[in-house]
């Protein structure tokens, strides 16, 4: 007697996409994702594979989880974005809502991540862990912002709760990038108003936009000293509407910036990350609002 039986029920907001090599070219041969998280691939093959995060429900609803697994094998580049900000909507019931991203970057290979800043409105919570295990000579871009919400509608910091951690493992010599290594990077913002103590407004004042942004690797270390170069000549102003500041870190650079104007952060990190269009075979934010 032959027994069939169901195949293994994919979680609610599970996706998942691989990126091969395949004739010489990045290729994505694995793609696939669960409401209310899907993924557009509009260059699923060439010098590198783009790849945009998207939502059935236009944003992040109280009680919504999702979850990414991005596997890039050996000597491919892949670019994963968002079509546009990450609402996350008010949750008056405090119910547990994030995301979480497990990437494994293969030897050789590129991953840059860079989704638009998360936009938090208010009474929303929202918490968001992002892992990254590099290979020897495995490269990341990976950028991570949020704003202060609907500033149009004089909704600013209002949200109850957000953060978003990030941590980067590079694999010893000789193992496998999902194998046994040591952490070389790990960063967690944490905003939530504390209760008898300052406001989140209180604290951030004039700021509307928070990001970071983290090149690691050989792919891009050129790029990466260029941009710690770029920012130990600028001036530290007085009451300035942009502040910035740059650290290197092990192979790479961290950069941390803040704005008064939500597009002039994503104004510069888009001209800063302008030269990777050479590795990714154009530039995905030259047609972008």
């Amino acid at each position: 007697m032959v027994t069939i039986t169901d195949p293994p029920a994919i979680p609610a907001g599970y996706a998942e996409l691989r990126v091969r090599r395949v004739a010489g070219e990045s290729a994505l041969v694995s793609s696939y994702g669960n409401s209310p998280l899907k993924i557009l691939a509009p260059q699923p093959r060439g010098r590198s594979v783009w790849a945009y995060l998207s939502s059935f429900g236009g944003g992040v609803v109280a009680g919504d989880r999702t979850s990414l697994e991005v596997t890039l094998e050996p000597e491919t580049r892949a670019y994963i974005g968002t079509q546009s900000a990450t609402k996350i909507y008010r949750n008056p019931g405090q119910k547990p809502s994030g995301h979480t991203t497990r990437a494994v970057v293969g030897s050789g290979s590129l991953l840059v991540m860079a989704p638009d800043p998360v936009q938090a409105f208010a009474g929303s919570s929202y918490r968001q862990d992002q892992e990254f295990r590099l290979a020897a000579g495995a490269s990341l871009v990976l950028v991570d912002g949020v704003t202060a919400g609907r500033s149009a509608r004089a909704e600013r910091w209002e949200f109850d709760f957000f953060q978003s951690r990030n941590e980067v493992w590079m694999a010893d010599a000789g193992a496998g990038a999902d194998g046994d290594g040591h952490r070389i990077f790990l960063d967690a913002v944490t905003l939530q108003t504390s209760p008898g103590g300052l406001t989140l407004l209180q604290r951030l004042g004039r700021f509307n936009c928070l990001a970071t942004v983290l090149l690691l690797g050989p792919s891009v270390g050129d790029l990466a000293e260029e941009i710690l170069g770029y920012f130990q000549t600028q001036p530290v102003g007085c009451r300035t509407s942009f502040v910035a500041s740059a650290s290197p870190v092990a192979g790479g650079v961290l950069l941390r910036l803040a704005a008064v104007e939500v597009e002039v952060v994503t104004g510069e990190v888009r001209r800063l990350l302008a030269p990777l269009a050479t590795l990714l075979g154009d530039n995905p934010w030259a047609r972008k609002w």
